[in-house]
């Protein structure tokens, strides 16, 4: 069920589903809650925490300067609010980088990390120029024949040549664009900034999960991350793009259960 709450002045959209340990789902930039959906119903025994990041989807505008660190009190503020206290953190891409940085920042909210083709940030490997200029802009989730027609050499993956996979995730950004204000201050908070003097201190357990065929974040990215933090396992996914989580959630939803099962165990 999708409702509303207040963090600060921003009235932020949520959906809250299933029951069991809670899972906090940090979506990537420009995204909202509903492009969850393929994962969600794949994630048995877990309360599912999905949110539009604000300046996103049905959000409100954020209220604090555009940086990872103001964007971390947002989200702990966040977890307050609804009266949760550790979480487990699944950040997909952008919300990957935001993810870390929580755990950082706010290590007691963070009790299992799940991080999925996501990168460091500044010292990281960067995408193509001709993939990072289609990023700059969020016209992918204003126009279906713009995302149809770049999504085949920005995901890779299964995007590359299945057009219904293409289509219905075109209907899931479509319905719920961002911002243009939301999109820019998500884009700034990534700008110049990097993950990796802190990612030594990251203390808890972390999943590193990515395709092998993701043109956004190089698998290279993955394997800093894996090197970095302490306490990381990493998992490729072979032939699969950035949208894995999406595209081929019969292959991520295990990854992830099992991942925090096997921590809730020991």
């Amino acid at each position: 069920m999708t409702s509303f709450v207040h963090v600060g002045l921003t009235r932020v959209r949520i959906r809250i589903v299933g029951e069991g340990k809670p899972l906090l789902m940090i979506m990537g930039i420009g995204g909202n809650l509903d492009m969850w959906e393929p994962l969600a119903g794949r994630l048995p025994g877990r309360q599912l925490i999905m949110f539009d990041f604000p300046g996103t989807g049905g959000s409100g505008g954020a209220h604090w300067p555009p940086t990872m660190g103001a964007n971390a009190w947002f989200t702990r503020s966040l977890l307050r609010t609804l009266d949760l206290g550790r979480v487990d953190v699944l950040g997909y891409s952008w919300g990957g980088v935001l993810a870390q940085h929580l755990a950082l920042q706010h290590p007691k909210s963070v009790r299992r990390l799940v991080l999925a083709a996501t990168t460091v940030g500044l010292g990281g490997v960067p995408a193509s120029p001709r993939v990072t200029a289609r990023m700059l802009t969020p016209r992918r989730y204003y126009s279906r024949e713009y995302f149809s027609k770049i999504a085949p050499d920005i995901y890779g993956g299964r995007f590359r040549n299945n057009p219904q996979l293409t289509n219905a995730e075109a209907n899931r950004r479509i319905a719920h664009p961002p911002g243009l204000a939301g999109y820019a201050g998500q884009l700034l908070a990534l700008a110049g900034y990097s993950t990796i003097p802190g990612l030594p201190f990251i203390t808890a357990p972390t999943l590193i999960i990515a395709g092998d065929d993701d043109p956004i974040v190089p698998a290279a990215n993955q394997r800093i991350l894996a090197r970095l933090i302490r306490d990381a396992r990493l998992h490729m996914v072979p032939g699969a793009g950035h949208l894995f989580l999406f595209d081929s959630p019969e292959l991520a939803a295990p990854l992830i259960s099992d991942f925090l099962a096997a921590t809730m165990e020991s």
